[in-house]
């Protein structure tokens, strides 16, 4: 079944490993110019963070290339690393809330819903997998796609957008 087997998804892993290790550095260069701002700015450490869903997605996608694990060892994998890439995503969150981070309370809701909808998938896609049932790694082209445009419009506010 190509819902519960790696062999088949090569390709969205290997379009997933190489779109996002070529976007990392975005953030990277975006942080590294802008990093006083970015300090004082008002939740903007935190979009930072949401940036960095980048490497989440390389490391779902390298973890999808290793050649010859069972669905159950991917699923764990995914699973775990997707846990840690949501506490660190709802940290973040949970923070700008009681901040109240951003121009208003709508655009901050907005942007929180996006970001856990891109994480939300790939979580989707650990336990399918574990499972056996619900999709399987059909949940990882939405979450991929999401994290990509969340990550890439983080990346966005901290280049030019700050500088506004």
């Amino acid at each position: 079944m190509p819902a519960y087997s790696a062999v088949e998804w090569e390709g969205l892993f290997l379009a997933g490993a190489g779109a996002s290790a070529a976007l990392t550095g975005l953030p990277f260069v975006a942080i590294s110019i802008n990093l006083d701002r970015i300090l004082q700015g008002t939740g903007l450490p935190g979009r930072a963070g949401e940036a960095m869903l980048l490497v989440a997605v390389l490391v779902v996608s390298m973890l999808g290339l290793v050649p010859g694990q069972s669905p159950t060892m991917l699923g764990a994998e995914l699973l775990g690393t997707e846990l840690v890439v949501w506490f660190i995503l709802a940290t973040i969150h949970v923070r700008a809330v009681q901040g109240r981070v951003g121009p208003d309370p709508a655009a901050l809701a907005v942007r929180i819903v996006t970001a856990q909808m891109a994480v939300l998938p790939l979580l989707a896609a650990g336990v399918s997998l574990l499972v056996r049932a619900g999709g399987g790694l059909y949940w990882l082209a939405p979450g991929i796609l999401l994290c990509l445009v969340v990550a890439v419009l983080g990346a966005w506010v901290l280049l030019i957008e700050i500088l506004r």
